[in-house]
């Protein structure tokens, strides 16, 4: 198979992966593992009081959002430069 075929076939998966969510669950509200947690600590311990708060809180949910996107493509460009180091490592050794 061709390899713009394998990168096509590979589009068309994460195109699938992003909508069928949106399609299926259109009215949900997607939340994070922090809230669902929050939640459940308060069902298990209505008492409980955090020890700990944060430093800063961004002044809005768009803010916040940008900032996590900003990590995410941070971690995932470091993470695509190594893999891609590495099998450039392995191909020049593999051509001596």
């Amino acid at each position: 198979m061709k390899t713009s075929r394998i990168n096509l076939v590979l589009l068309l998966i994460v195109v699938g992966i992003i909508l069928v969510p949106l399609i299926f669950m259109g009215d949900s509200e997607f939340g994070g593992a922090d809230g669902e947690a929050e939640g459940v600590i308060l069902e298990i311990a209505p008492d409980y009081e955090p020890w700990a708060e944060p430093i800063w809180e961004p002044p809005s949910g768009e803010i916040e959002s940008l900032l996590f996107s900003t990590q995410v493509a941070i971690g995932a460009g470091t993470i695509g430069y190594i893999i891609g180091m590495l099998r450039e490592r392995k191909r020049i050794a593999s051509n001596r």
